[in-house]
């Protein structure tokens, strides 16, 4: 498919917001897009709804500003993407072509990058639970497998009893502020299994992953990393890499502004509710979610920070300026220094923060109804895990796409609803403000997907088919090979 170009401003924002409004950022690839409604309803009528769009540009482009970081501070450095992020072949190839290497958490995913030409040297095998089948493959093709556990080590020796495979040695942070982790083990534990195993295998790396997003819990735990560095060395294994994983932080939004006065609003509608105030000053402060869902804030459940000051460049460089922290051994040292001085690579396995940019999915509308209750609905050719991930919301206003001209329909707020037949089957759990109403030829676009969103926990539950996924090179559009490996919508 192919669409007209046009020069534009980007979509009309004011067709649909939240009450305390949550503006999300653009590229203007998605403003080009979403200005023109007859190519979002080509699109659907091609491809199903919803159908995933996908641009890599904003993928090297990301991707080198973290190299530009470790380059000014003298880090041999590289990026290797999170292949779980996405599942679309477009961001392999992407990557390939770009020079950065993959991060693989599955045998699909494995097999699939390798047969798409990318180097072996630049894969590192993460998978939570490797059978023996994906042990095998990574052996054959050279691929450094990352070890979780003592099983772990046991499976790969038997896998390779006439070969010392190429492994990294995953860790869990023992530092106190440092959230505990079901991945990995401690130092010391690693150093105690490799002396009872022997010398089977070579430990060219050492890699760890952390909840949250801190750039100063990166930098505690590298102090960690670091010195394990160094008694692996000392053992006599030629440790090549630290990799510091994923959770380099992006921001969503516009304003921090908007996030901030939503928080706000929500704490004060939760105190007006818990407050036994009267009926008519508890509706004084506007409902925000779905039966007054607290979003997290009773302690009920985590929230992504969707917006984050402190994102990708910015981060990484407050990452290598920051001193090791001081265990006696190089206090004065920044962290660039210490892993320059030591000859090692720094990796890292970002996967929202190299596809901010890279995408967005479209819906088309499906019923405008109520609640028996009379609480407005609207409800989407789509489902829940379409457009979702381990965040309890994606707190992202959705744009709507309207033909130029077209009339309006009576305001309302009201909630997106999809297809699974589940009472809570919502889309998103804040309540939305359509000011010109919303038609049946609308089109709902939510914006920067890309990462996690649209792949992370979709199902194909009630035999729905998954959503098709296009990649969009210029003014072209064309399926990704994806596709063809599963039933999708025609």
């Amino acid at each position: 498919m192919r669409t007209s170009t046009q020069e534009t401003a980007g979509p009309n924002r004011g067709l649909c917001h939240g009450p305390q409004p949550l503006s999300a950022r653009l590229e203007p690839w998605m403003n080009e897009l979403l200005a023109d409604d007859a190519a979002c309803r080509a699109l659907l009528a091609e491809h199903g709804s919803p159908v995933n769009v996908i641009e890599t540009g904003p993928l090297v482009r990301n991707i080198d500003q973290l190299r530009a970081v470790a380059a000014r501070h003298g880090v041999d450095f590289e990026v290797y993407v999170a292949r779980k992020a996405n599942k679309a072949v477009a961001v392999v190839d992407a990557a390939r072509d770009a020079g950065a290497g993959i991060d693989v958490a599955s045998d699909a995913e494995l097999a699939q990058v390798l047969q798409r030409g990318v180097d072996p040297a630049k894969i590192i095998l993460t998978a939570a639970v490797k059978p023996p089948a994906t042990l095998r493959r990574a052996l054959r093709a050279g691929v450094v497998i990352s070890l979780d556990n003592q099983d772990e080590l046991a499976d790969l020796s038997a896998e390779s009893p006439d070969t010392r495979p190429e492994v990294a040695l995953r860790i869990a942070a023992q530092s106190d502020g440092i959230r505990p982790t079901r991945f990995g083990l401690s130092p010391a534990e690693w150093l105690d299994a490799l002396a009872a195993r022997g010398s089977g295998v070579r430990v060219s790396g050492v890699h760890f992953h952390l909840h949250g997003y801190a750039a100063a819990d990166r930098v505690t735990v590298l102090g960690e990393a670091l010195e394990f560095v160094d008694r692996l060395r000392a053992a006599g294994h030629e440790v090549r890499f630290v990799d510091i994983g994923g959770g380099l932080p992006m921001s969503y939004l516009e304003e921090q502004s908007e996030w901030d006065a939503f928080w706000a609003a929500l704490r004060a509608r939760r105190a007006a509710l818990a407050g036994g105030a009267p009926a008519e000053e508890a509706t004084a402060v506007p409902e925000l979610t779905w039966n007054d869902d607290p979003l997290g804030l009773d302690g009920s459940g985590a929230v992504y920070p969707f917006w984050q000051e402190l994102t990708r460049a910015a981060w990484l460089e407050a990452v290598l300026a920051a001193p090791v922290p001081g265990r006696g051994a190089e206090p004065a040292l920044t962290v660039a220094e210490a892993v320059r001085g030591r000859g090692l690579e720094l990796r890292c396995e970002p996967g929202r923060a190299v596809l901010d940019g890279c995408g967005l999915t479209l819906a088309s509308v499906a019923f405008r109804k109520k609640r028996a209750d009379g609480v407005p609905l609207v409800g989407l050719h789509m489902n829940r895990t379409q457009m979702r991930s381990t965040s309890l919301d994606v707190l992202l206003d959705p744009l709507l796409v309207r033909a130029p001209g077209a009339a309006a329909e009576p305001a309302v707020e009201a909630y997106l609803v999809g297809a699974y037949c589940i009472e809570d089957e919502l889309i998103l759990r804040r309540k939305l403000r359509f000011p010109k109403g919303v038609r049946r030829d609308d089109v709902v676009a939510f914006p920067n997907t890309a990462g996690y969103l649209m792949h992370i926990i979709e199902s194909a539950s009630h035999q729905i088919p998954l959503a098709a996924n296009v990649v969009r090179r210029g003014g072209d559009y064309t399926r990704d090979a994806i596709d063809a490996r599963q039933p999708v919508a025609p």
